[in-house]
């Protein structure tokens, strides 16, 4: 059920934040279309995968913990988009990226941004909030693909009621999100957004892997 709320969660937090993104011209479209169509069947093949819930957390800590000290790895910040990106090898390379973040995405209900995004800081692929848009598009779309998987994987009528459990939750996701991307679009310089991020996701991917120790394998 957690990967299912989860990808839901992506599916409202970032709707907004990518006709934000997209009104303000930042979404990479040459380089964002690609990708995603290279993700998004190992997006719903890894929500159709099974898994317990011990490995399910330390799956999750351990992607975001390597993903916010990557995110802290790059040095400075990008003024451009780097000309490797429109490169066959560059495409090639950041393909199997994809393919293997989408399957992760849908497997442990994240989306695949959060995963790709530290990706891209590292290899200086382009400016922060290029790489915000790019990532807000990567989520949303495999986020979908995912959900499918996981109501295919557990065809459970009971499931739709439990969603109006978490209602508040989705009502506070979807505030927190809007008002997440216009500071992260109008207000906040990139390298403060990508430091805030960095130790937002090292904080959670480590209380992900305490906690998984505590679940019996």
């Amino acid at each position: 059920m957690v990967p299912k709320i989860a990808l839901l969660c992506n599916l409202i937090v970032v709707s907004g934040g990518v006709l934000r993104y997209h009104k303000n011209k930042l979404i990479p479209w040459n380089l964002a279309l690609p990708l995603v169509v290279v993700s998004v069947p190992f997006a719903w093949l890894g929500g159709y995968t099974s898994i317990s819930q011990f490995w399910f957390s330390i799956a999750l800590g351990l992607s975001l913990f390597l993903a916010g000290i990557t995110m802290l790895l790059r040095p400075s910040e990008v003024l451009k988009t780097a000309d490797w990106v429109n490169t066959k090898l560059g495409y090639f390379g950041l393909s199997i990226a994809s393919g293997g973040l989408g399957f992760l995405a849908g497997l442990v209900g994240i989306g695949g941004g959060i995963f790709f995004s530290p990706l891209l800081h590292l290899l200086k692929t382009a400016p922060s909030k290029n790489i915000a848009a790019f990532s807000s598009f990567f989520i949303l779309v495999n986020s979908i693909s995912g959900l499918i998987g996981q109501f295919m994987k557990h065809d459970d009528i009971q499931v739709v009621g439990q969603f109006f459990e978490y209602s508040w939750l989705f009502v506070v996701v979807l505030v927190g999100g809007q008002i997440g991307s216009h500071f992260g679009i109008k207000v906040f310089r990139p390298e403060i957004v990508r430091r805030l991020t960095a130790v937002l996701v090292l904080y959670v991917g480590v209380r992900l892997i305490l906690m998984a120790i505590k679940i019996p394998g």
